[in-house]
């Protein structure tokens, strides 16, 4: 479970304070050793996520559930099972039955222990190469733009970074504040679980004994940072989308139904009014030629007679 190898030669990619690139960084050797020892940095983390709990859950036990101190009913005669009290754990509104109860959740783990989890955490994260140095961090006044704009550079935006100054430095702390997944503090206060919570750790220079002389840099171009949509509100928009889409094809689907069905009732009837206009022209036509016979015929009873002399 522990690897344990003394050839590793740890070096780490460096950066200014602004994100533009340096040679390479050597990293010390009495840390970074190669020495990962994943018992231990489960002990570690389990420990200390124990150590953050409160411990003030509480439920009440039938003796702490006010009332209940008279009997339900009499023992005998009603048909039903005998009772006590209301407040017995089988009754609504009864007390709870082994439930938990306020305790101390602490554990306590060797210096040793301790130190070699930190250590195993940090040559993890530099087998990984996600370890980076800075140069320096020298904020005159809290400044969350240029911190982001680093980040940006690096191309950490979206990633969990763990920022270790060397010392305590309130301007760069102010400045990763207010950003998400960013967790400012100095390289000594660093814990196991601290380490293993970042995909990516940024070491000033001077917390693991460098010394990196300054780096003439250029004005560089602002780079336009877009905010990661959470995992819930993406689903959440992915899933509202979906069924917009749904929605508007169901609406299509059956406004064409219903045109289909509109067009296969009107075309009997515009055939129909076609027909029409020609039945009432041969109508038309077929009239006078049956009144001329007719009055003929009746042209031939009214002429009178000539007499014979």
């Amino acid at each position: 479970m522990a690897d344990q190898n003394n050839s590793y030669d740890f070096d780490a990619a460096a950066y200014t304070a602004l994100g533009t690139p340096r040679e390479r960084v050597a990293l010390p050797a009495a840390t970074f050793d190669g020495t990962v020892n994943l018992p231990v940095m489960h002990q570690a983390v389990k420990a200390q996520l124990a150590n953050m709990r409160q411990g003030t859950h509480s439920t009440k036990t039938r003796g702490f559930v006010v009332g209940g101190n008279q009997k339900p009913w009499k023992q005998k005669g009603t048909g039903r099972a005998r009772q006590g009290s209301t407040r017995a754990p089988h009754f609504v509104g009864g007390g709870t039955v082994f439930g938990p109860r306020p305790r101390d959740y602490d554990q306590k783990v060797p210096r040793q222990i301790k130190a070699l989890a930190r250590k195993s955490a940090f040559n993890a994260r530099a087998r990984e190469q996600a370890l980076f140095v800075v140069d320096r961090f020298d904020y005159q006044k809290p400044n969350t733009a240029t911190l982001v704009q680093l980040l940006a550079r690096l191309e950490l935006t979206h990633q969990k970074v763990l920022i270790l100054t060397d010392g305590a430095k309130t301007n760069v702390y102010l400045s990763g504040r207010n950003i998400p997944n960013v967790v400012v503090q100095p390289y000594s206060d660093a814990s196991t679980y601290d380490l293993l919570w970042s995909d990516v750790v940024l070491v000033e220079s001077g917390a693991i004994g460098e010394t990196l002389a300054p780096v003439a840099e250029k004005a560089q171009e602002r780079i336009t940072v877009k905010r990661a949509a959470s995992s819930k509100g993406a689903d959440a928009a992915t899933e509202k989308a979906a069924a917009k889409k749904e929605k508007q094809a169901a609406v299509k689907k059956t406004a064409a139904k219903a045109a289909a069905k509109t067009a296969a009732t009107k075309a009997p009837a515009k055939a129909a009014a076609k027909k029409a206009p020609a039945k009432k022209a041969a109508a038309k036509t077929a009239a006078p030629a049956a009144k001329a016979p007719a009055k003929k015929a009746a042209a031939k009873k009214a002429a009178p007679k000539k007499k014979e002399k």
